[in-house]
């Protein structure tokens, strides 16, 4: 990227802030990479990359808010949209959602008629909505316990729950380092394919800063290139840098299983179509006539119009006469002096 550093030369670092909707861990490894390799420093951005505390995982309120100008989601996003909240998809990083029932391995449970009645654990309508709408669609009402101050985990492992919501990454990797045999049911095999990790920012600061998002855009999707494609050296990254309290190994597992996820074959990284998100609508049973309204613009389009190509190598062009030019007038005057 040749006009890459000259961002650093002519200006300050432009500060942003990305808000994930989780702890550290691989499920993010790309933008650490874009960090710490300097895929961001090299187009003038300085990134602040901030994990969710306890169970605040709501990044859509502190980038509206603007505490955030980059988040991270999962496809209720469109939900937001068309409710008139201004955010705007820029990629969707897992192409099918990453959340999943867990039941034991010889349950009953292979389908969602087959959870009507069961004991699960309660879900977050707005983080798990997938998981919930699979079964409301089906008309299935579960049984929803309370179990008090005890993880789900737990609680399943025990009996008291016939399900529970998990990701794929998280509890069965803790529970093949226990011995314990689980199946997963997942949204995707029954028809309810949605997308997953979606990065977003606001119409807000799209409109106010529209270079700046491209920029994080261009060297965010870099970074994520450069962490799939070198899976040893960005586990090691996350580990060493933001994932202190998590062992190689269950990074390991977990780039192994979201892998599959954001590289499809045929699918672009990233990559997000009119199509799908209107397919997601219909399986949230969202409204058509919002649809109508407020979908337009909601797929960010990437800026790759000759004017900021023009704006970029006019920066390179001077940075270059800059160095150039004064380089040049003095050995002329050395070259006139030693005559």
């Amino acid at each position: 990227m040749l006009f890459g550093p000259f961002f650093s030369v002519m200006a300050s670092p432009t500060k942003v802030t990305l808000q994930l909707k989780w702890r550290h861990q691989f499920q993010f490894a790309g933008y650490y990479v874009a960090k710490e390799l300097g895929y961001y420093r090299d187009l003038g951005l300085e990134v602040d990359i901030v994990e969710a505390v306890g169970n605040d995982t709501d990044s859509v309120a502190k980038v509206l808010d603007n505490h955030a100008q980059f988040g991270i989601s999962h496809s209720g996003l469109l939900k937001h949209r068309l409710q008139g909240q201004p955010v705007v998809a820029m990629a969707a990083l897992m192409q099918s959602s990453p959340y999943c029932w867990l039941v034991k391995k010889h349950s009953p449970i292979f389908a969602p008629q087959d959870f009507d009645s069961k004991k699960i654990s309660s879900l977050s309508a707005s983080e798990n909505a997938e998981l919930i709408t699979m079964l409301a669609n089906e008309g299935i009402q579960p049984e929803v316990v309370d179990i008090g101050a005890q993880e789900p985990l737990a609680a399943w492992i025990e009996g008291r729950l016939d399900a529970i919501q998990v990701y794929i990454t998280n509890e069965p990797y803790t529970l093949a380092q226990q011995g314990i045999d689980y199946r997963l049911v997942c949204p995707k095999q029954h028809g309810f394919n949605v997308y997953g990790d979606v990065l977003f920012t606001s119409q807000t600061f799209l409109d106010a800063q529209p270079e700046v998002v491209a920029r994080f855009y261009q060297a965010s999707m870099r970074g994520w290139r450069y962490a799939l494609l070198n899976l040893q050296h960005s586990i090691a990254l996350t580990k060493r840098h933001y994932a202190v309290d998590k062992s190689l190994q269950e990074l390991a597992f977990e780039a192994d299983q979201l892998k599959p996820l954001m590289m499809r074959t045929g699918s672009t990284l990233g990559a997000m179509s009119d199509a799908r998100w209107r397919l997601i609508a219909e399986l949230y049973a969202l409204d058509d006539k919002p649809m109508q309204e407020y979908f337009r613009g909601f797929m960010y389009q990437p800026i790759q119009q000759s004017g900021m190509r023009l704006s970029w190598m006019f920066i390179l062009a001077i940075a270059i006469i800059l160095v150039a030019v004064p380089t040049y007038v003095r050995l002329v005057v050395q070259a006139r002096k030693s005559k």
